[in-house]
């Protein structure tokens, strides 16, 4: 299939692990900013065609994962309420918040739905007049247009049962913030080309000039990822910083303008918190006063206490980059994808659980 076979080809995967070989004379840490990517790692084994002086850790790019536990605890609440038909993405209803997830709150009785876009909960609302139809809206940049679309469609339809509980999450701000952690140990980043085929690069040039690191633009096929790693390591080598594009095939600068303009229209940057990191000023997004009214907050006023992850999980950690899934002690054994302690063991692109799908010890001695 042209675009994706040439860029899965292992013939050209080995070449650029032995040009990163050559490359690198010391001892660097990437970091990629990508769920997809991390999954893409740990699939095809693109960390065994690494040299030992080349390091990959694994970033905040899990947007179901870095939704805060009290966040989900409110959602679970609201999915409880009488003429409610809380909708969300697949990912969301496995979740664990303090006590349950939305899965169990399905199960007692809450109508819980699977959608596989925000036009889907649109559609229900507008078939459902008597009940309130609410869309749980995760995810980075990538995802808030067509959040943003489900909003301006139900304001043209007139639509009053239907509303927005707003989780989306910007990328750079997170980036920001483990870049000037004391305890940073990031010297090179991979950049979602996903992300950045909506926002563009932009954002990332005053990151890397002012933490003084190479950023590269970076897509997820292996071909995509190890070329990314060449890239980055060679500007590390030369004392580069900037941000170079290596996915040129789909992102430009400027990215995707329509829709940044649709997100202007119905969003405004706002602090958030995030799981693992803590809050973060203006690195999420909220819905603007002509919106308002759209907001699932103002409409259903729901409060939760403040909670902890479990004591044993790393998940947090894990996030910033600064342990692996396999450091946790319960990886694999008391935290599973069937059973997890944390959101990164349950998100298709939650770093655990790429780790646990694709990182065994079984696998690596087939390789």
């Amino acid at each position: 299939m042209k675009y994706v076979d040439e860029y899965r080809d292992g013939a050209a995967a080995a070449a650029l692990g032995g040009a990163i070989a050559r490359a690198a004379t010391r001892p660097w840490t990437l970091m990629e900013v990508c769920g997809g990517q991390t999954h893409a790692i740990l699939r095809f084994g693109l960390d065994t065609l690494l040299p030992d002086r080349v390091t990959l850790i694994h970033g905040p790019g899990c947007p179901v994962c870095v939704t805060p536990v009290e966040l989900i605890d409110r959602v679970i609440a609201l999915a409880a309420r009488p003429g409610v038909i809380l909708c969300s993405f697949g990912d969301m209803l496995r979740v664990p918040g303090s006590r349950q997830n939305l899965l169990a709150a399905k199960a007692a009785g809450g109508d819980v739905r699977v959608v596989y876009s925000p036009l889907d909960a649109v559609r229900l609302a507008a078939r459902h007049p008597d009940r309130e139809v609410v869309f749980f809206a995760v995810g980075f940049e990538t995802t808030a247009p067509t959040t943003a679309m489900a909003a301006v469609q139900a304001r043209r339809q007139g639509l009053t049962n239907f509303s927005l509980l707003v989780a989306h999450v910007l990328v750079p701000p997170a980036v920001e913030a483990i870049l000037s952690a004391q305890a940073n140990r990031v010297q090179g980043l991979l950049a979602p080309g996903h992300v950045c085929a909506v926002v563009g690069y932009e954002g990332y040039e005053p990151l890397a000039a002012r933490y003084e690191v190479p950023v590269v633009v970076t897509g997820f096929e292996p071909v995509d990822i190890l070329a990314g790693v060449l890239r980055c390591v060679e500007m590390l080598e030369a004392g580069r910083v900037g941000v170079e594009n290596g996915y040129a095939r789909v992102v430009g600068r400027d990215g995707n303008t329509a829709a940044q303009a649709a997100v202007r229209e119905v969003f405004r940057v706002a602090d958030r918190q995030w799981r693992g990191l803590g809050p973060i000023p203006r690195s999420g997004l909220g819905l603007t006063d002509a919106y308002a009214g759209f907001d699932a907050e103002r409409r259903f006023p729901l409060t939760t206490a403040a909670v902890e992850e479990p004591a044993e999980c790393i998940a947090g950690l894990v996030l910033q980059g600064a342990r692996k899934p396999p450091d946790c002690p319960a990886f694999g054994t008391r935290c599973t994808p069937d059973r997890p302690l944390g959101a990164p063991m349950v998100s298709s692109e939650g770093a655990c659980a790429a780790y646990h799908r694709y990182h065994r010890p079984d696998l690596a001695a087939a390789r």
